[in-house]
């Protein structure tokens, strides 16, 4: 087969995908390698674009850890954490809000407006898009008794606590919102909220067809193998059991959370192989794992196989 023939062939697999998500809302939350290496930042803003010009509405929703450290670094302002978690006092979210806002969220901006699209880049503090709560760290102390410890301006939130009508307002006029994930909380204070949390309440807020996690993993892995597709029933197994441990944890949580809040589809990527999001939603095959409540019910009834044993991601 010839090269045209095969590019032929890749557009009529992804027919059927085009159709289905059609108008559809994704939401993506942008981190990782595919955020940094220059390469992967340009497939990235490609297949926006061209998700954009398909029909489907892209929401994007991006962190910036490591560029929060640099600068944090750079202006001499100390840094500590508890039990892993970054404590944020008023000079760090100085800090946090300076870099996510008013840095990457325009670099991102600019990046896909560059390749053809119509990109706006906000914050969950414009238009009353997300309030937020303060998030308390839950531990055991020395003693055994279980404590809140807190994180400074680190917040958390749902689905409830996202207004998506700057959102659809931004969506129904042919714009791609990228979303900083900087919320307010309840007495006008800046919050720094974890991206993979906002893009899953944004997700939920819009009944988004998907939710996509970029990451710098091949998906879910048990035994050392990508899990392609599961089902909650099997993630909570998988949990139990502790085949899902460590920083997977709160992955999975946020997909199973989304799904239970209307979200069709929810998928952990790897973003580091180019055209991650092209690849995972137009072809049979994708780069990551699906997480979905239909997943088990479509191949149990179709092979008897459970969810992670079954085939294509995006049937």
């Amino acid at each position: 087969m010839n090269q045209a023939q095969q590019r032929a062939e890749i557009l009529v697999e992804a027919l059927p995908y085009l159709r289905e998500f059609y108008g559809k809302s994704i939401v993506i939350k942008f981190g990782g390698a595919a955020m940094i290496e220059e390469k992967l930042r340009l497939d990235f803003a490609r297949d926006v674009v061209l998700l954009q010009y398909v029909g489907i509405k892209p929401v994007i929703v991006h962190g910036g850890g490591p560029q929060i450290s640099r600068m944090l670094e750079e202006l001499n302002i100390p840094t500590h954490f508890v039990d892993g978690h970054r404590f944020t006092d008023q000079a760090s979210m100085d800090v946090v809000e300076m870099v996510l806002a008013g840095k990457i969220n325009k670099e991102i901006v600019a990046l896909i407006n560059g390749q053809g699209g119509r990109a706006v880049g906000i914050s969950g503090k414009d238009g009353g898009l997300a309030r937020a709560r303060l998030h308390q760290l839950r531990r055991r102390g020395k003693d055994g008794v279980e404590e809140e410890v807190s994180l400074g301006q680190v917040g958390t939130l749902d689905a409830g606590e996202i207004n998506p009508a700057l959102l659809t307002a931004l969506e129904s006029n042919s714009y791609v919102p990228v979303v900083a994930p900087i919320a307010t909380g309840d007495d006008g204070v800046s919050l720094n909220i974890n991206a993979d949390t906002m893009a899953g309440a944004v997700a939920s807020a819009l009944r988004a067809e998907k939710l996509i996690l970029l990451t710098d993993t091949p998906g879910v892995l048990i035994d050392g193998q990508t899990i392609t597709g599961l089902s909650q029933e099997d993630v909570e197994r998988h949990k139990a059991d502790g085949a899902i441990s460590g920083g997977m944890l709160p992955k999975v949580d946020c997909c199973v959370s989304a799904l239970r809040h209307g979200v069709r589809r929810a998928h952990i990527v790897d973003g580091r192989v180019p055209h991650a999001l092209l690849l995972e939603i137009f072809t049979n095959e994708g780069v990551g794992t699906l997480i979905s409540n239909e997943f088990d019910r479509k191949r149990a009834s179709a092979t008897g196989k459970t969810g992670q044993e079954a085939g294509n991601q995006n049937d």
